[in-house]
């Protein structure tokens, strides 16, 4: 497959260097500002360099991407609340010239679920969006491959920064602002955490889910969010002695999203540590399903972006 990536972040950059290993080619590497663009694939190692030494990606204007010959856009910009723009209106545009389009960009799955698949419907392009949730896990595929219909519930920690911090505050018995302030330095925690200790990044990860679910029908808003910001020490301490700790666990039905922090067995499934991710799937016939992994990262989201297009090319 041929693919035009908008999008030159750790994961649209992992996707150009890795698209080689799945057997597609890139032809087009954009991102705000300028791109590399060529019918019969680019330089990827040159673009990237560009992008790494803060030059120009290369000589093209980002909006020509629409206009070369590609099989999948690869949506990799930043994710955005409220309109999910300029994302959304990348995909509109693939899906209106029946191109395929994979997302690795939560935000027009999460807040305009709907008028994606009503795109889709009219077009005789795809959208895939597993990157969107969990990284590398595979978990829309597995609630694909369970049938949305017989997976009743979906659960589990889907943040490794917050994990981070929960794990270290339970292992170290240090209090939030001190392992924020380490997390800080050791670059695990962006300068402004707001979006991952609060629950929203979460948040979003299973209003996706849930619209899998009940295809469609949720947005951000429609969730009820807390996030870890006054859990004190002492509170794992006291979990601790009744054999239990603090994950910030999220829950996707088809009546709703609900993420916060809660008890759990310190030797259960959902007690991950570090940065890890874990999922649990609840279905009708097959019982729970588990999937763990790392639920972040470049090459991890590249590889669930690149599993997608095999999907899309398998057809």
């Amino acid at each position: 497959m041929r693919l035009a990536i908008l999008g030159a972040g750790d994961v649209g950059r992992s996707v150009a260097t890795l698209a080689g290993e799945y057997g597609h080619e890139v032809v087009a590497l954009a991102d705000s500002a300028s791109a590399a663009i060529d019918p019969n694939g680019i330089d990827v190692d040159s673009a990237v360099g560009r992008k790494l030494g803060s030059e120009p990606i290369g000589r093209d204007d980002p909006d020509a991407v629409f206009e070369t010959e590609y099989d999948v856009l690869v949506e990799a910009t930043p994710t955005t609340l409220g309109d999910a723009e300029p994302g959304f209106s990348h995909v509109e545009r693939a899906l209106e010239d029946d191109r395929h389009a994979v997302l690795a960009n939560k935000g027009p799955v999460a807040e305009r679920y709907e008028e994606l698949r009503a795109l889709e419907a009219e077009s005789a392009g795809s959208i895939r969006f597993e990157a969107t949730v969990g990284g590398a896990i595979p978990v829309i595929s597995t609630i694909e491959d369970a049938a949305p219909k017989n997976v009743t519930a979906v659960r589990g920690v889907l943040n490794g920064t917050v994990n981070f911090i929960l794990t270290r505050m339970a292992v170290e018995g240090l209090d939030y602002e001190h392992v924020l302030a380490e997390a800080q330095d050791l670059g695990v925690v962006e300068s402004d955490p707001s979006f991952d200790v609060e629950g929203t990044d979460a948040a979003l990860k299973f209003v996706i889910l849930a619209n899998v679910l009940a295809d469609g029908g949720f947005d951000l808003s429609d969730a009820a969010v807390d996030g870890i910001e006054g859990i004190p020490g002492s509170a794992l301490n006291l979990a601790a002695e009744d054999g239990r700790t603090i994950r910030l666990i999220g829950e996707a039905t088809r009546e709703g999203v609900r993420v916060g922090p809660r008890l759990v067995p310190e030797n259960g499934a959902l007690a991950v540590g570090g940065t890890r991710n874990v999922v649990q799937i609840e279905t009708r016939n097959a019982g729970s399903i588990h999937a763990s992994g790392r639920g972040a990262g470049g090459p991890e989201t590249a590889t669930a972006v690149l599993s997608d297009v095999g999907r899309l090319s398998s057809r």
